[in-house]
């Protein structure tokens, strides 16, 4: 499938929306959620020869929690399969290590598919890991949509964990929230500046994060901007922000 398919795929068949869910990855992999009854089992299948077995036994751990898959899982990231790569980020998401990391990173940068990197930016976005900041902004600036969706949440959850990587992931999604062709991006973008502005103290970054999540409210087409981006006004509680949505409301624009 051509990566372009793979933003259109996402937008009809409606996937998980990170913003809502950031923990989810049984809907966009169709996995039954009930766990499996042989776990060693599941274990001893993440190496065998066949590729339809591995990727099984992938998938069951995007589910389930058991540190001694995640081995196998990081070298199943260099599987021939693209259907085992795209399992095995999901359950790294779930299954999340520190030396997973790096390897995610990796793929990031060089696998062609579009739903693997998907897969990537989920898990590096649950990583808990600084190391996961620069990839997810650039992803974000240059990556297919369905992969700056997510790159845009995981950014809100890597960025909170230090002030200097709030700073950093800031600018670029306030030009995701003003630019980005994709409402659904935009959307992603207003909500992580929301979690961000929510950490970050009253400075100038701040300040233009509040003006763009206005400007977003005020001037953006789609609706669904409109409302994420004034949800997330609501949630940071800015006075500003408030007093232009009262505004407006008074005004009957919203």
């Amino acid at each position: 499938m051509d990566n372009n398919d793979l933003s259109l795929l996402d937008g009809e068949a409606g996937l998980d929306n990170p913003q809502k869910n950031n923990n989810s990855s049984s809907t966009d992999l169709n996995i039954a959620p009930t766990a499996p009854e042989d776990i060693e089992k599941m274990l001893g299948l993440l190496t065998h020869p066949e590729a339809s077995k591995r990727m099984l036994a992938a998938r069951v751990f995007c589910e389930l929690s058991d540190s001694r898959s995640i081995p196998f899982l990081i070298n199943l990231l260099d599987d021939i399969c693209p259907l085992v790569r795209v399992s095995a980020t999901y359950a790294l998401g779930r299954n999340t290590s520190p030396e997973a990391v790096g390897p995610l990173i990796d793929l990031l940068g060089q696998d062609w598919n579009g739903y693997v990197r998907k897969g990537v930016v989920w898990a590096l976005g649950n990583s808990s890991d600084r190391r996961s900041l620069q990839p997810l902004i650039h992803a974000l600036k240059t990556d297919i949509s369905a992969v700056r969706l997510w790159a845009a949440s995981g950014l809100a959850q890597i960025a909170i964990l230090a002030y200097e990587d709030m700073i950093a992931a800031v600018p670029p999604l306030i030009q995701g929230l003003r630019r980005d062709s994709v409402s659904a991006v935009r959307s992603n973008c207003a909500w992580a500046i929301g979690k961000v502005c929510r950490e970050l103290p009253s400075n100038v970054i701040y300040a233009t994060a509040i003006d763009a999540l206005i400007e977003s409210l005020v001037e953006d087409e789609d609706l669904g901007v409109k409302d994420d981006a004034r949800a997330a006004i609501l949630r940071v509680g800015d006075s500003r922000g408030l007093q232009t949505i009262e505004d407006l409301e008074f005004e009957g624009v919203i």
